[in-house]
């Protein structure tokens, strides 16, 4: 192996313990006691009291303890929570994505609710309207004038009031199938829609707890850098 590869290992120096779960990461997936939200530090104090500055936390375990910070403030402001605010805390903790595909609506269809969507789509076009008007037209010229031939259904055309019937009682029952399927796709877009907006909305509210414990954080060094200014300047001036 050759001299850089060694250099490339992560050695003892390079890398630190979490204080949670106790094993070594490279610094880049630790995070410092400074660095953490006074509210999740103080989760985090609850179960290791001696949790304090100079101490680090893995990437993994503060993700836990920030879910758990943010369970609480969803409780306390909402009471219970549903089965999609834990699908939203379980994508916050694990950072992965939680929308969901247009197609991820339209899988598991059967055959018979494909069918019922295109006979709906159908029956509701210009299409259909325009080709059933033209068949009746036909239809009642063909036995109104029976020039060609006998007439099959003379007026007042029983036949085609029967087949009217027949058409009407099976295109209902298949009009409400492809309600209930469109129906179905709203409340998953709908509740797409609610488990986006609540994770934005929580990740919105977490970055501004983080700059503004930054902030405050910066404004405590400046006031401190501040006042060892003024030592320096008092002591010499007594030189």
């Amino acid at each position: 192996m050759a001299v850089s590869e060694y250099n490339d290992l992560p050695t003892s120096e390079q890398t630190r313990a979490c204080v949670v779960c106790g094993q070594r990461f490279p610094r880049a997936e630790l995070r410092p006691w400074i660095s953490v939200r006074p509210q999740v530090s103080a989760l985090i104090a609850v179960d290791l009291p001696a949790w304090s500055d100079g101490d680090d936390i893995c990437v993994g375990d503060l993700a836990i303890y920030r879910r758990r910070h943010v369970e609480a403030l969803l409780a306390a402001e909402r009471g219970e929570l549903s089965s999609l605010d834990h699908e939203v805390l379980q994508s916050l903790e694990a950072g992965a994505l939680i929308t969901l595909s247009p197609d991820a609506v339209d899988e598991g269809m059967t055959f018979g609710e494909r069918m019922s969507d295109r006979v709906a789509s159908f029956g509701g076009s210009w299409t259909f309207i325009l080709s059933f008007l033209a068949v009746l037209i036909i239809w009642m010229a063909l036995n109104v004038s029976a020039l060609l031939f006998r007439s099959f259904d003379p007026y007042p055309f029983i036949l085609l009031n029967l087949v009217l019937s027949c058409v009407a009682a099976l295109q209902a029952p298949i009009i409400m199938m492809s309600q209930r399927r469109q129906e179905s796709k709203d409340r998953l877009r709908a509740e797409n829609d609610y488990r986006v907006n609540l994770k934005a909305e929580l990740e919105i509210r977490l970055l501004h707890d983080k700059i503004d414990h930054q902030l405050s954080h910066q404004w405590q060094r400046l006031a401190e850098l501040h006042e060892i200014q003024i030592e320096l300047l008092e002591e010499r001036g007594r030189r």
